[in-house]
């Protein structure tokens, strides 16, 4: 008679289902690159908008003709070097606190706004911390080119911005605009993250949504539209500080008291446009790349087709 396997399991009791098996977690670093990938596509809508909100460019298409008219269509694509460091600090960062944040308070697929808000906005106020220096980088290389050339910063790129920063205006520069930036990443987060779980978890309570592509696209362009309106009045704020030198021009309060006294108070929505035309497609794009992304980690570990 032949020895009864080793590794056999015992029999269930009649009736009892086996316990459904826990699924991994996804790599920490999935959101970062499909916001990497999503933010360089729209790379020339993001550097639109900051030249809008920073310089005296005044309308989005004139803004897209001078750059071409400039530079050419390379110059569509100025300071991405410092993208792909905002997206892989900030973003990374942002995705993997924000899945943490959202087991530490209990907030499960069906967790009310309040909750996913709440998980988001602890996962912006981190991520705009550990983000700001890529922050700065990114809007200096961007709005470089907008300046007269006797104002310009003429970095190399991104790792050369953050160098002669440190050399030139000392370590603290890298906090520059660290206020509005950890405010409107928590506006962010709070918005655009937690409203596309929300959205997403609604759209799949109804009869004509599955989990698939375009549960997906729908969810993510009403939390595009939500995050732009949210964080238009931090993210004016944000690029007009990161983007100023000299002493006193990373005063908050001044650069308001300045803004109001020369704009109104409608400066605060100033390239509202621009920012929803580019912050739409980055959501959909980050949030389809992001799920097609989990779909390829899945079909990898054996639990789902590609």
């Amino acid at each position: 008679m032949s020895a009864p396997a080793q590794d056999a399991a015992p029999p269930l009791p009649a009736g009892q289902k086996a316990a459904p098996k826990l699924k991994q977690p996804y790599p920490f670093w999935l959101g970062g690159v499909a916001a990497t990938i999503a933010a360089s596509i729209t790379h020339p809508l993001d550097l639109t908008k900051v030249r809008l909100q920073a310089s005296g460019d005044k309308r989005m298409i004139e803004s897209l003709r001078k750059t071409v008219r400039t530079a050419g269509a390379r110059g569509l694509f100025d300071g991405i070097s410092g993208t792909w460091m905002r997206q892989m600090s900030y973003s990374l960062c942002r995705f993997w606190a924000y899945d943490e944040s959202k087991k530490l308070i209990g907030a499960g697929p069906n967790a009310p706004a309040w909750k996913l808000a709440a998980a988001g906005s602890m996962a912006g106020g981190i991520a705009g911390l550990v983000g700001n220096p890529g922050e700065i980088v990114m809007v200096r290389l961007q709005g470089d080119f907008a300046k007269p050339p006797e104002k310009r910063f003429n970095y190399k790129n991104c790792f050369d911005a953050l160098f002669r920063m440190v050399r030139e205006e000392g370590f603290s520069s890298l906090g520059r605009g660290l206020t509005p930036n950890v405010f409107r990443a928590i506006l962010m987060n709070a918005s655009q993250l937690a409203s596309y779980d929300f959205f997403k978890a609604e759209l799949l309570k109804t009869q004509y949504f599955e989990d698939n592509i375009y549960c997906h696209f729908t969810a993510s362009f009403a939390a595009g539209t939500v995050a732009t309106t949210v964080c238009s009045p931090a993210d004016v704020l944000k690029s007009r500080i990161m983007n100023a030198s000299g002493p006193g021009s990373n005063s908050t309060m001044q650069v308001i008291r300045n803004s109001l006294k020369n704009e109104g108070p409608m400066f605060m929505f100033k390239g509202w446009l621009p920012a929803w035309t580019r912050l739409q497609p980055t959501t959909i794009l980050i949030f389809l790349t992001f799920e097609q992304l989990k779909n390829v980690v899945d079909w990898t570990r054996g639990t789902t087709k590609a």
